[in-house]
């Protein structure tokens, strides 16, 4: 009986498959996320909101994560960036940076509660941001409030200065 059931399994083992070929897969491609920075100034003219595209070397996908970060000064020859949205205090008065993005460009703006009017230009003039387009499956876990960890994260770091 052993040899029996012995014959069907060398059978099986000595038998191969053979057909047509599939049809050809895509080719991989490796995604890396790629940051850009501007200088802008805010006026009333424009309604205190300023529109930037989004440079056309990056390539923004609905699944991306965008986020901005504002240049806040220098600490020992280091920028101090911090992540956006950001909110400054005087007194009882609030200034606060934000921004928001679609596919193909981002809006800085101020909010709050100061009469912008009259802010010295230090807070609506020559304002440095940072964008960063990164791919969402591969930020699990990553400090997206530390620009450095971000900086760090991407395989070329290359900031795109866009003026």
């Amino acid at each position: 009986m052993k040899k029996f059931l012995l014959l069907p399994i060398l059978a099986l083992l000595f038998v191969s498959c053979e057909g047509p070929m599939g049809p050809p897969g895509r080719d991989g491609q490796v995604i890396v996320g790629q940051i850009f920075e501007v200088n802008v100034s805010f006026d009333a003219a424009d309604n205190y909101e300023v529109f930037v595209d989004i440079p056309s070397q990056i390539d923004v996908y609905p699944s991306d994560i965008v986020v901005a970060y504002i240049l806040m000064g220098e600490f020992e020859g280091r920028d101090i960036w911090e992540p956006l949205p950001q909110t400054l205090f005087f007194g009882d008065e609030t200034l606060l940076y934000g921004y928001n993005f679609t596919l193909a460009d981002v809006s800085f703006f101020l909010d709050g509660t100061v009469f912008f009017d009259s802010l010295p230009s230090d807070y609506t003039n020559n304002i440095i941001f940072r964008v960063a387009v990164l791919p969402a499956d591969n930020v699990q876990g990553l400090d997206l409030n530390n620009m450095e960890n971000v900086l760090n994260y991407l395989d070329n770091n290359e900031v795109i200065k866009i003026n």
